[in-house]
């Protein structure tokens, strides 16, 4: 199974990070607006949001009006993996945080849930609709 990593990651100026990431790294640009950007990092996803000197103490966004964890960390998986991560998680009895769709019937839609590690990191988990959608804009 091939997989791709997606991190998010606070950043206090978008437009430095992408003049960074795209002139001095290489990478490439995927959706982005005014507050965040994804970047296709050698096909993995790195997300960076427009955060103030960073506050772990409140680090969340609005993101089509859910209430997102800014730092995160995430992996993006095919529907049947995702699925069975997620049921293995609720047989579990593990709190999943935000399971829902985004970006419906538009580009780059996906299917996401959250949940904390034992550390206290939120972890995600996105299954595209269309694969190849991850980093078009």
């Amino acid at each position: 199974m091939e997989t791709s990593f997606h991190i998010s990651l606070p950043c206090l100026n978008v437009e430095d990070t992408k003049n960074f990431y795209i002139n001095y790294i290489g990478a490439s640009v995927g959706r982005t607006s005014e507050n965040w950007i994804d970047i296709n990092l050698f096909g993995h996803q790195l997300t960076f949001i427009k955060a103030e000197k960073f506050n772990f103490n409140s680090p969340n966004y609005v993101f089509e009006g859910k209430l997102l964890p800014s730092f995160h960390l995430g992996v993006i998986v095919n529907e049947s993996t995702w699925n069975g991560i997620y049921n293995n998680l609720k047989e579990h009895h593990l709190d999943v945080v935000n399971k829902t769709t985004f970006l419906q019937d538009k580009l780059g839609e996906h299917s996401s849930f959250f949940l904390k590690d034992p550390n206290d990191y939120m972890l995600e988990f996105k299954n595209f609709k269309t694969t190849n959608d991850i980093f078009k804009s």
